[in-house]
C-alpha cells in the first residue's frame, strides 16, 4: 500500500470512528445527505439563485455561490487586517499562515478550485461552514496570509465529505499552490481544531446559503485593490517574480 492509500485510508477511519460516535451521542443530527438542493424544500429558490441545483444536462454555468463567497471572505479579510492594525494586535501564527499573501485573489483561486476540482456547488457553502467552526474554535483572524490554505482545505474536506466521488490530496495541492505534504499537515490541524465537527444540519446549510444571498445586497464593490495573476505552483517559501495586474476584487 502506498503513502496516499495509507493516508486516505486514516482519513476514512478517523471520519468514521467520529460520525459513529456522533450518531450515538446526536442521534437527531441530519447527514450531508439530507442537504441535496433538490429536495423540493422551502429554501428551493435560493439554492436555485446560487447556483446549488443541477442544471439541464448538456447545461453548464458557474454557480453564483463562488462570487459570493469570495466577496464574503475578502470583505473579512479587509475588515479584520484594517482592525488589526488600528489596534496593533498580532495575530497567533499556524501552518496556514504563509510568509506573504498568495500573488491570486480570492475569486481567483475558489474559481481555479470549482474548475479543477469538479467538486459540487454545495462544498463551497460546507466549507464556509467548516470555516467559520475553525476560527470559532482558535484565536486565529482571517487574513489575506491565511485564508487561501483555509479555502483549499476545507474544501477539499467538505468534497471528501459531501460528494460521492473526489479526488485526492496529491491532486488538490496541485490545484492549491502547496506540497502534498504539506496539505496532509493542513488537513490534520484543520479536523483536529474543529474536533471532526464535520456534519452540517438542514437549518446550518440554509442560515449560510442566506448568509451568502445577503452578500449581493450589502454591495459586492471591494475598495483595497489586490493583486491578481496566474497562480503558481507553490508559494510556500520562494519570492513570485510573475509580473501581476492589480484589479478591484468582485
Amino acid at each position: 500500500m502506498n503513502q496516499d492509500s495509507q493516508y486516505s485510508l486514516s482519513f476514512s477511519l478517523l471520519c468514521s470512528v467520529y460520525l459513529l460516535r456522533q450518531r450515538e451521542t446526536s442521534p437527531q443530527e441530519f447527514y450531508m445527505e439530507d442537504l441535496s438542493p433538490d429536495t423540493g424544500s422551502a429554501d428551493s429558490e435560493i439554492y436555485q439563485t446560487l447556483g446549488l441545483k443541477v442544471l439541464r444536462k448538456g447545461v453548464f454555468k458557474v454557480p453564483r455561490v463562488l462570487m459570493l463567497l469570495s466577496s464574503l471572505l475578502e470583505r473579512s479579510v479587509q475588515k479584520n487586517e484594517i482592525l488589526m492594525e488600528k489596534t496593533q494586535i498580532k495575530d497567533v501564527v499556524t501552518i496556514f499562515h504563509g510568509l506573504r499573501p498568495p500573488p491570486v485573489s480570492i475569486q481567483q483561486y475558489v474559481d481555479r478550485i470549482f474548475k479543477y476540482s469538479a467538486c459540487s456547488p454545495s462544498c463551497f457553502v460546507v466549507a464556509h461552514v467548516y470555516v467559520d467552526r475553525f476560527l470559532q474554535q482558535t484565536d486565529i483572524h482571517l487574513t489575506s496570509l491565511n485564508v487561501h490554505r483555509l479555502l483549499i482545505t476545507s474544501v477539499m474536506i467538505a468534497a471528501k465529505f459531501v460528494d460521492d466521488a473526489f479526488f485526492n490530496n496529491a491532486y488538490y495541492a496541485r490545484v492549491g499552490g502547496v506540497s502534498k505534504e504539506e496539505l496532509n499537515r493542513l488537513e490534520m490541524k484543520f479536523l483536529f481544531s474543529i474536533d471532526f465537527r464535520l456534519q452540517v444540519n438542514v437549518n446550518t446549510f440554509g442560515k449560510y446559503c442566506y448568509r451568502l444571498e445577503k452578500e449581493s445586497s450589502d454591495g459586492l464593490q471591494i475598495e483595497r485593490p489586490i493583486q491578481a495573476c496566474r497562480i503558481k505552483e507553490s508559494w510556500s517559501s520562494k519570492d513570485d517574480s510573475t509580473t501581476c495586474a492589480s484589479t478591484i476584487a468582485r
